[in-house]
């Protein structure tokens, strides 16, 4: 702290954290006991228990108050299973704020995991555990120990030794915990694909942010190619294909070059145990294997996600397309005019009778 104008007391920053019974006017009439001792209130949340309502409050009280000071007003106040402590400058955040930008380190850094449980929850430890916790339990949490399931399997388990764990700090750490999972999956999703000549690509989930590349990569191809994958040979809106990169159900994957260009877009749209595939190759990049591991991935992201069969619709002409399908296990292929539908089995499930 600086040091304060003179005739103005200095003043320390301290957290509180108190249950109070969940009426009205209990609340104002604990902050009017602080009040009373010079107690400025900063900042405030209400978490909702089952024991009454828990305040937790970042203050500002002048310097010649004490711990124990703060406490008897706490407890005149009707608060109990009070606890008082220091607090220090960053704690002037907001708990919404603060658990926003650790997501948001999470997002970059997922192996900071454990470092950012221990900022968010001013716990004292936190461990990793193949199975359940140390006392067998279920995810949750009970007064200083809170258990909580990793979305890759096993457990975290988070200790303090006070305050006791609220609801909203369990939503908030499982929350983040979810996070980093999805990133680390995201990562281990990124795989380089060595072409037979011997080029290298990275295949990947696509996102919204690939946008601009994607349509670059439509504008690149030929038109018979785009007639190829669209049928009706017209170059689909942006808002359209914003949807083919992140669709509601199932994944869409791009190939890359190590610079950074998409020459090819695979996708696969589920719904219920159905899936559709359709891909877009780059002129320069057909007939190189590129096409047929791109439907490798899909194929095996569905049976993965309990597809019971992935279809392709294409063009009788599109003969490269058709021997990509045969050679992934085309289970029953049907013609409709110049429409040809193919349809590819989930592993282990009986492929239905050809026909057409």
């Amino acid at each position: 702290m600086t040091d304060a104008p003179r005739g103005v007391p200095r003043m320390a920053l301290w957290r509180i954290r108190a249950t109070v019974d969940d009426r009205p006017g209990y609340l104002s009439v604990l902050t009017a006991s602080l009040a009373l001792r010079s107690v400025n209130i900063l900042a405030v949340q209400v978490h909702t228990t089952e024991e009454g309502a828990v305040d937790d409050f970042l203050v500002d009280a002048p310097d010649s108050l004490t711990e124990a000071d703060i406490m008897a007003a706490v407890l005149k106040g009707r608060g109990r299973d009070a606890f008082v402590t220091r607090a220090e400058a960053q704690g002037l955040a907001d708990q919404p704020t603060r658990a926003l930008a650790l997501a948001g380190r999470l997002v970059h850094e997922p192996d900071t995991l454990g470092e950012t449980l221990v900022a968010l929850l001013d716990a004292t430890e936190v461990r990793w555990r193949p199975s359940g916790g140390s006392h067998g339990e279920q995810p949750g949490f009970h007064g200083g120990r809170m258990t909580l399931a990793d979305p890759a399997g096993g457990t975290y388990e988070v200790l303090r030794a006070l305050p006791a764990f609220t609801p909203a700090e369990y939503a908030r750490a499982q929350t983040l915990v979810e996070i980093a999972g999805a990133v680390v999956r995201q990562r281990h999703e990124h795989v380089t694909l060595l072409l037979a000549d011997g080029a290298e690509l990275v295949v990947r989930p696509a996102t919204t942010d690939d946008l601009a590349a994607v349509r670059e990569l439509h504008e690149n191809c030929s038109p018979a190619t785009l007639h190829d994958r669209y049928l009706s040979g017209a170059t689909p809106r942006d808002s359209r294909l914003r949807q083919l990169l992140e669709p509601a159900g199932g994944v869409t994957l791009v190939a890359t070059t190590p610079a950074g260009a998409v020459i090819a877009m695979a996708n696969l749209v589920t719904e219920g145990d159905l899936g559709e595939v359709a891909l877009l190759v780059e002129d320069g990049w057909q007939r190189r294997g590129l096409g047929t591991a791109l439907l490798r991935r899909l194929h095996a992201h569905a049976e993965r996600s309990g597809t019971a069969a992935i279809v392709a619709h294409t063009g009788a002409e599109n003969v490269a397309m058709l021997s990509t399908l045969r050679r992934i296990g085309a289970g029953s292929i049907e013609r409709d005019g110049s429409l040809v539908s193919v349809t590819l089995p989930a592993a282990g499930r009986k492929a239905p009778a050809t026909s057409g």
